[in-house]
Parts: C-alpha cells; structure tokens; sequence
C-alpha cells in the first residue's frame, strides 16, 4: 500500500474529512484529523444533510455506518412543501408514500449535522481528532509538510489532504485559482424554540422543508433536531453587497425594515423570521469554483470537499460530493494499481473535478431557475415530473 507507514494529515473534521479518516483507518493507514473547533462538543452551525444514494450512501457504507446513520435520521425531515410568496402551498409531499432505494432504505434521509459528525468521532481511533488545530502555515520537510497552528503547536505528514473547506488555506499551496460569485446572496436566519416563538410558519412547515418563490427571490427554511428553524433568504444583489448594503446584521429593526422593502410583495407572516431571529443574521454570499479548473498534482497534497470545489447549495451535492471525494481518495490512496503516490492522486483529482464540475452545473442551474422570473411555476415542473 503506497501510504503504508506514512503519516497522513487531514485538515478539517467535517463530513468530507471525517469520512475519509474512517476509510483510512479500516485500510490500517496512520491518520490525524486537525480540526479548529475547541472540542468535540463546539456546535455544528449549518442546516441538516440530506444523503444521496450515489455518494452520500455509498461513503457510508463502505465506512461500515449505515446502521448508527439510520439511528440519527430525522423522519419526516425530507418532507417538503411549496409555497408562494402569500405562504399560500401549492404542492406538498407530506402524504406521500416514503420513497425508497433498492435497499430498502429511504431515497434520501435527513441527518443533522451534528448527529453526524458524532457518528463519525465514536467510529475513529481515539485520539485521531486533534482538536483546536487552526491551521495558519506549513512548509516543505524531507518528502511531506511541517504543518503550523495557531495553538502554536507544529505536526509533520507525509501527505496533507485539505478538508478545511470554501475558505480553504491549504488550497493556496496548491492553485492560485478562485472561487468567482454566482449572483446569488443568501442571508442565514435561525430561530430558536420556533414552535413557541413562531408558531404559525412552524406549523406551515411540518417537521419538513418549505420552499417558498415569488419576484425573483426566495425563502428556504428547514426544521433542525434542536427544536429551532433555519431559513435562508435568497436573492441576486451586487457581489460586493454584504459589505456594502449598510445593514447592521445584529438589529432586528434594520433587518425587518429591509426585508419588508427588499420582499416588498411578501406576506407578512414571514416578518416573525426576522423579529424572532437569533442574532446577528449571516449574509453569506454564494460562490462557485471554475467548472475547468485543474492544476498540477502534486505527490504529498490534495483537496477534497468545499476546498477543491466549493459550488452553490441548490441541488443538495456539497456534502454528499465531499463525502465521496472521501470515498474516492482513500481507494486511490490505498490501491495496488499505482506506482506512486502522485499518480494515485492524479488520478482521483481527474475524476474529482469531473465529478464536481457537473454537480456545480447543474447547481448554478437550479439556482438561475429559483431566482427567476416564474421560479414558482418552473420548480413545481421540476418536483411535479
């Protein structure tokens, strides 16, 4: 095996890391997970994860975790309805027979972030996970890296995997290529006790998802394991406009002001989003890597996840893609068909960037079509067929 007594390096304990921490290890490789967070008990911010059959499923499988996933899925959490910007619903999925795969499994279960990331620490060997590693710096040593943190700690590998994610600062090492805005601003809104504190859209939305479309924008909010909601408010503003829009995103006032003229043609039941939010709101504006992008491999670093391939949310792909970059990386890693390590690596990032230029396509698609003109009309064709 080409990573036999090597050290292995894997910056960042999200799904995509984490997952090919446990693939390794099954396969006897030494491995480190460096990640930021204090502790294993810091909280995983994000909305929760749907996996998909082909990538999602698959990585969990092969990590030998299907039964402590199924432990954690949310029911009822993959539910979804339409509305349009009156809260009016137009389609609804809640009476639907569960979907299932030919495993028998649901097509595509909801998991809360957190839940996973816990699956996964109770999978690996203890002490795999080192936590409060906030990569600043590293340097070339003999044939691998000398890693430096901001705990002013130092680790040595043989080879370093990036799995910190779209602000990545391992992928400067490796390309100078970057992420360009898609046109899409989503702004992230958090409510918590929603079922006490906004009892009307709590309701509307049924333990699922709501997608609610109407002037070219959207509101896309979910129900979270904790008893809180989050939602996203979707738009297409000038790139530059989180810095610039004036808003304080810790004022409610300011906030709801905004969203009344910005969402001028809204209901006004959606005002309890912003009067009840966990503040500040996060406007976060919504990148995508070059669907050409491509680079020299090197034999001791690589990249997987949102910092090879940091793509818009709106086809569901950016976890399930990390997660079987995961999956690809460690049999390329641990394959008998390469002579050298260099090679193994080439040959997942050719399929890596293949992979994840089509799931970014089709996301930058579906994110056009949800901000468009007649968004309502055009997404009920897509879930209707």
């Amino acid at each position: 095996m080409l990573i036999h007594n090597k050290q292995i390096a894997i910056v960042g304990g999200g799904p995509g890391g984490l997952t090919l921490a446990r693939l390794l290890q099954l396969k006897g490789a030494n491995v480190k997970v460096y990640e930021r967070d204090f502790d294993k008990n810091a909280r995983v911010q994000g909305s929760p994860l749907d996996m998909h059959e082909e990538s999602g499923w698959a990585a969990l499988r092969k990590a030998g975790l299907i039964d402590e996933f199924k432990k954690n899925v949310r029911k009822g959490a993959d539910k979804k309805i339409i509305v349009n910007e009156r809260a009016e619903i137009i389609f609804s999925d809640h009476t639907d027979e569960p979907r299932e795969d030919l495993h028998n499994e649901p097509a595509r279960p909801e998991i809360d972030r957190g839940s996973l990331r816990k699956i996964f620490l109770e999978a690996l060997q203890p002490g795999t996970v080192v936590w409060n590693s906030h990569f600043i710096s590293m340097e070339k040593q003999n044939e691998g890296r000398l890693l430096h943190f901001k705990n002013g700690s130092s680790a040595y590998a043989d080879v370093v995997i990036a799995a910190d994610g779209a602000n990545s600062k391992i992928r400067p090492y490796l390309t100078n290529i970057k992420a360009f805005y898609s046109g899409v601003t989503m702004v992230e809104i958090n409510i918590d006790e929603a079922a006490k504190a906004i009892p009307d859209i709590y309701t509307l939305l049924n333990g699922g998802k709501v997608m609610a479309f109407g002037n070219g924008k959207c509101l896309l909010g979910g129900q979270k394991g904790n008893g809180g909601l989050g939602f996203y408010a979707s738009f297409k503003p000038a790139e530059n406009w989180a810095v610039t829009s004036g808003l304080d995103y810790a004022d409610k006032t300011q906030l709801l002001a905004w969203f009344k003229q910005e969402y001028s043609e809204w209901s006004g039941i959606w005002y309890q989003l912003f009067e009840n939010a966990t503040m500040p709101v996060i406007p976060r504006p919504i990148c995508c890597m070059p669907l050409n992008q491509s680079w020299e491999t090197l034999p001791n670093l690589t990249l997987l996840g949102d910092a090879a391939h940091v793509m818009p949310p709106f086809a569901g792909e950016g976890a399930n893609t990390s997660m079987f970059d995961a999956l690809e990386l460690s049999e390329c890693l641990t394959a008998d068909q390469y002579d050298t390590l260099q090679e193994a690596i080439f040959a997942y990032e050719v399929s890596m960037r293949k992979r994840a230029a089509t799931a970014a396509k089709q996301s930058l698609e579906n994110g056009e079509r949800m901000h468009s003109e007649g968004a309502l009309e055009k997404m009920l064709a897509v879930f209707g067929s």
